[in-house]
């Protein structure tokens, strides 16, 4: 007798799994802050991939994926995978990640060193740019800064040299020229009672602390006139000053640039100094006898 052995239906494969959704929590944070936040979830081999990616950071656009695959010596599909846990489709939107923290005034080097003939070349432009912006304004914040019973002068971070640089140059023309904050101090006793009449240099570039907005809208509410020395990304901050002098920062290297900053300080001290007159000329050559007589710069 022959038995009839049923046809056994093969199990139809599995479906795909879908990659996981990068975590919510990864919305908003750098690439190494992401790797940080899902480093201890990571494989092994993806755990290679984010061991490069911190170790090269602040270089990191230079590298192409299969350059850095190699560096980790794990393969590009791993690195692939390893980008889209840290919620990006692709190397390319790493990139474009890099350059908005680059935008924002991270040190993140995009390609390779400038040469010098470049680098030259990028300073000039800014300075043109901020020279322009300068130009607008110029008759009226020379005679604010000339002519005001105070100016003061502030700047946090890395605006604080700019700053600093103003203040030396606007005191040994005028009088009664402030800097904030002192070392240590906050600034809330200096400008509590600043009026119409007085005058606020903000020199505000980016990576600007939270506290920078408010002082700006209080000076505004009080009427006290403000220039605003920044960079392109202070355009909101704009809306609370009287004058907004532009000046660019970004260099084609990993750090900003304030060689268009202090090009406005100084072409800005000198039409403050040919406001003042003989009263400026004065005061100049006071302080030069007392570097003399005090013996604070060398002899001539």
């Amino acid at each position: 007798m022959t038995t009839t052995v049923p046809a056994v239906t093969p199990a139809p494969p599995a479906p795909a799994v879908p990659a996981a959704p990068p975590a919510p929590e990864l919305d908003g944070l750098r690439l190494d802050e992401r790797v940080v936040a899902r480093y201890a979830d990571l494989p092994p081999q993806e755990r290679k991939g984010a061991d490069v990616l911190l170790e090269h950071f602040g270089d990191l656009a230079t590298y192409s994926a299969a350059e850095l695959a190699t560096l980790a010596g794990v393969s590009k599909a791993t690195m692939s995978r390893l980008f889209r846990s840290l919620g990006f489709d692709d190397f390319t939107q790493v990139r474009d990640h890099l350059r908005r923290l680059r935008g924002h005034g991270l040190p993140v080097t995009l390609g390779a060193a400038p040469d010098l003939d470049a680098h030259a070349d990028a300073e000039s432009a800014a300075v043109r740019v901020a020279a322009a912006s300068l130009a607008v304004h110029v008759d009226a914040v020379a005679d604010l800064l000339a002519h005001a019973p105070r100016v003061v002068v502030v700047g946090l971070r890395n605006s604080y040299p700019v700053a600093l640089h103003l203040r030396q140059q606007l005191t040994q023309v005028r009088p009664h020229v402030t800097l904030l904050p002192q070392p240590g101090q906050s600034w809330s006793e200096d400008v509590v009672d600043l009026s119409g009449q007085d005058a606020v240099v903000l020199v505000a570039f980016r990576r600007r602390p939270p506290g920078v907005r408010a002082l700006a809208e209080r000076l505004h509410a009080a009427g006290t006139p403000v220039v605003l020395l920044a960079d392109p990304t202070a355009r909101a901050l704009a809306a609370h000053a009287t004058w907004w002098l532009e000046c660019p920062v970004q260099a084609r290297g990993a750090f900003d640039s304030y060689a268009a900053a202090s090009s406005v300080v100084a072409a800005l001290a000198d039409a403050v100094l040919a406001r003042r007159g003989r009263t400026g000329e004065q005061r100049v050559a006071a302080i030069d006898s007392a570097y003399r007589t005090l013996g604070e710069v060398e002899a001539r």
